[in-house]
C-alpha cells in the first residue's frame, strides 16, 4: 500500500484544529461533499449552458464530462478516509483536515483545499468560470 504524508506540503494541517472522524462520520462527510459538488455543477450548468453530464456512479463515485468530452472524477476512497480526483491537470488525493462545523479537505502533495481546486479544475475544462462550495 502507498501511504501518502502532508509533510511536504506548502500548508499542514494544524493537528490541534482537525477532527478525528471515524468511518461513519466520513460517509456522511464525504456524501455531503459529493451532493455539493453535484447541485453546484448542475446549477452552474443551467446558468451558463455548459453542457456538462454529471453522473453519479455506485453511490461514492461522480463522473462530470464536458463538452469537449473531457472528464473529472471524484471518489471516495473509504479505507482511507481520502477523496480523490482525476483531472487533465493530474490525479490528486485529498486528506481530510477539518472540523465536523468547519469541513476540509486537502491535497496530500500540496495542501490546496479541495473544492477550489476542483472550482479550478472545472473552469479550465468547460472553459467559464465554476465557483462549487458546500451546500
Amino acid at each position: 500500500m502507498v501511504e501518502y504524508s502532508m509533510q511536504h506540503s506548502q500548508i499542514s494541517p494544524d493537528p490541534s484544529v482537525v477532527q478525528t472522524i471515524d468511518d461513519k462520520q466520513f460517509y456522511q462527510l464525504s456524501n455531503h461533499l459529493l451532493h455539493s459538488i453535484e447541485v453546484a455543477l448542475e446549477g452552474a450548468d443551467d446558468e451558463m449552458d455548459l453542457d456538462l453530464d454529471v453522473e453519479r456512479q455506485g453511490g461514492n463515485v461522480i463522473n462530470i464530462r464536458f463538452r469537449d468530452r473531457s472528464v473529472i472524477v471524484v471518489n471516495t476512497q473509504p479505507p482511507l478516509h481520502e477523496i480523490w480526483v482525476a483531472a487533465k491537470s493530474g490525479g490528486f488525493h485529498y486528506r481530510w483536515a477539518g472540523t465536523l462545523s468547519a469541513p476540509k479537505w486537502l491535497d496530500t502533495k500540496t495542501g490546496h483545499e479541495l473544492l477550489s481546486d476542483l472550482s479550478v479544475f472545472a473552469s479550465a475544462q468547460c472553459g467559464k468560470a465554476v465557483q462549487i462550495k458546500l451546500l
